[in-house]
């Protein structure tokens, strides 16, 4: 069967998914291209896989609707319909990120951590969403591979205060002492402000990269060069 309509009530559905308010409602999200359709697929992820072609265990959508469930300049003839599959990891390293807005960091970022370990990431209610399709495209799959949650910040510090963790932000000037074989929580700030003055008072240590010709590097430059920094951990 081919959906030729755009009211078709899945068709529909799916369109939707392209804004977060319905990503959240129906728990779906939409990923783009065959390394992410496999990446979904390993973590059973998938709900259905839409294409133009007729290929077994697809469905078939016209070239009309496809084209209208695009998001980016590369054009995807193979879309995944995906559940939002987020299994709980306890993790001793965490990342966590106060308002970071531009989705090709917070995908960038979230890359970084899956690479080196932080395998839990919280961010601020402010932050890019974990499933924008800009996120999920540069973090290359990796939000298949972390725990990931959305929630006020302070709250979350003050529960891994609890469980011993030493709580370290970034900062672009000055820099404390810090255990790198401690269970660490790492905030990464605003592209533009920074961490917020809350969110330092928390904390036990703020850590700085020592640059040359810059003030400062990106936040996705900096938190994947400080993440390294704890990668035996």
């Amino acid at each position: 069967m081919v959906i030729t309509s755009k009211q078709n009530k899945s068709f529909k559905l799916w369109k939707n998914l392209k804004l977060k308010k319905y990503r959240d409602a129906h728990g779906m999200f939409l990923v783009y291209g065959k390394h992410l359709v496999e990446k979904a697929k390993e973590h059973h992820a998938i709900l259905e896989i839409l294409t133009t072609s007729e290929i077994e265990g697809c469905t078939t959508l016209t070239k009309e609707l496809m084209d209208d469930l695009q998001q980016a300049e590369t054009y995807f003839d193979l879309i995944a319909v995906c559940k939002k599959n987020n299994p709980k990891i306890d993790s001793p390293k965490v990342l966590m990120l106060d308002d970071v807005q531009d989705p090709d960091n917070v995908g960038a970022l979230i890359r970084s951590a899956a690479a080196f370990g932080f395998l839990h990431i919280i961010v601020s209610l402010k932050s890019a969403d974990f499933y924008n399709e800009k996120v999920i495209r540069a973090s290359k799959g990796a939000i298949f591979d972390v725990y990931l949650e959305r929630k006020p910040l302070e709250e979350s510090i003050l529960s891994f205060i609890d469980k011993e963790y030493q709580i370290i932000y970034a900062d672009a000037h000055e820099s404390g002492s810090v255990n790198k074989t401690k269970k660490t929580v790492l905030i990464l700030g605003n592209e533009g402000h920074g961490i917020s003055d809350s969110i330092k008072a928390l904390s036990d240590q703020s850590i700085h990269i020592q640059t040359e010709n810059v003030e400062s590097l990106n936040v996705s430059v900096a938190g994947g060069i400080l993440m390294y920094e704890w990668r035996k951990l």
